[in-house]
């Protein structure tokens, strides 16, 4: 079986090498990929994710049984649409389902209308009404845009002026473009965040361990989101309880109220939750897998991947399976200045093995191939499983200490929350 995998970040590079792991795969196809996949026996397509019809036309061509979605901006293109359009599987949701990650507002409307738990909240198009609206009620609050702002468009507020100063720059100084053409304002919820994913097909699902990211650049949760700085799974502080009570208040309604919508959900679920006193209530939903939460669940996984997918796509019944012992945990490396301006081509050291295991976000070969380069914000990502955070901690962060490179950085505390 030959498969292909569209994206070209750590996710995909995790999710292809996984899938290539699997009993009965040949070859693994990443469109486009990124250099530091060939390491680990991952073949490149130069195709850019926006290229559907030329996507199309090389499974068409290479007989690829089906194709695995990684980046929301695809999803929402209508990637999956245009495959199964030309006769092609693609596991990932239509674009209709993806809006529930592309429109934040749609997002909300479908919890309120099924009852969702999550933070009351309102949409806003004009800038006065949404400042009156953050000066009635007050700070902290958070400030979103609307649509697809690679995991950067969310400002948490601790005063109404950071709020005030957020919307204006995302109704009036278009800091997102289009997807900050409209704001939603949401209601500040204090507790616990966790990542709660699920494989699904229309109202069949399965769960997968609990994770918990690191949005701020550095220590102590502190500068600009991104898209991530590290991650460990399971989250030894959330119980099964809290799971179970998430999986009946959330995934199912959510997912039952797809179907009602008449757009029937088909690929990853990402719930992003956090666990107030009053239980767990929806930050937000994503339409495909985290990055950097799918480096340290996959690693985790049992049972054949590709096989898993296939049934699911099948709408046939599947066994999936979880190591049961342990966590896994992983820190990325990002290039000095990330989110915002940063420079490339750091030569990176080599790939770990054994233990550890390195997974490429941006990354490049010199022009004469003999170096591998950084060539994006998030370069790479180290990521081992132990019997506890501290052991993982430990055995991670002793070899970021040896690859420690001038223009690169990481966080010092991944992880250290489950150790509270």
């Amino acid at each position: 079986m030959k498969l292909l995998v569209v994206g070209s970040g750590g996710r995909e590079h995790a999710i292809a090498k996984k899938l290539l792991e699997s009993d009965g795969v040949e070859t693994v196809f990443v469109a486009p990929g990124n250099d530091g996949m060939t390491l680990d026996g991952l073949q490149l397509v130069d195709i850019a994710i926006s290229e559907h019809s030329k996507l199309i036309a090389f499974a068409q061509e290479h007989d690829i049984a089906w194709t695995f979605i990684g980046p929301d901006d695809a999803l929402a293109a209508g990637i999956v649409d245009d495959f199964n359009t030309a006769g092609l599987k693609a596991f990932g949701p239509s674009r209709l389902a993806a809006e529930l990650e592309w429109s934040k507002d749609f997002a909300k409307e479908i919890m309120v209308k099924y009852q969702v738990p999550t933070a009351a909240y309102g949409t806003f198009s004009d800038f006065q009404e949404a400042k009156a609206y953050i000066l009635e009620k007050g700070a902290p609050i958070v400030v979103k845009a609307d649509g697809l702002a690679l995991g950067k468009g969310v400002v948490v507020a601790e005063t109404v002026d950071q709020a005030v100063e957020a919307a204006h720059e995302m109704l009036l100084d278009n800091k997102f473009g289009d997807s900050g053409a409209r704001v939603v304002i949401e209601e500040f919820l204090e507790g616990e965040e966790f990542s709660l994913f699920a494989f699904v097909n229309g109202d069949k699902f399965y769960m997968m361990p609990t994770a918990q990211d690191h949005k701020r650049a550095y220590d102590g949760d502190k500068g600009p989101n991104t898209g991530g700085m590290g991650a460990y799974a399971p989250v030894p502080h959330i119980s099964q309880d809290v799971v179970d009570q998430a999986v009946e208040t959330i995934v199912k309604p959510v997912l039952n109220g797809m179907i009602a919508e008449g757009r029937p959900y088909l690929g990853i679920l990402y719930a992003g939750l956090i666990l107030t006193d009053e239980g767990p209530k929806v930050i937000e939903f994503n339409a495909r897998f985290g990055d950097p939460e799918t480096q340290i669940i996959l690693p985790r996984l049992t049972s054949n991947f590709a096989q898993n997918i296939t049934d699911i796509l099948d709408q046939k019944e599947t066994t999936i399976t979880w190591l049961e012992e342990g966590l896994t945990l992983g820190v990325v490396v990002a290039s000095e200045g990330y989110p915002l301006a940063y420079d490339k081509g750091v030569v990176l050291p080599a790939k770990s093995e054994g233990e550890i295991v390195t997974y490429y976000a941006g990354a490049k070969f010199s022009a004469d191939g003999q170096a591998l380069l950084s060539n994006g914000g998030r370069v790479y990502m180290l990521v081992t499983t132990a019997d506890d955070v501290s052991a993982a901690q430990t055995r991670i962060y002793q070899e970021l200490d040896k690859q420690k490179r001038p223009g690169l950085f990481y966080r010092n505390d991944i992880g250290s929350k489950a150790l509270k």
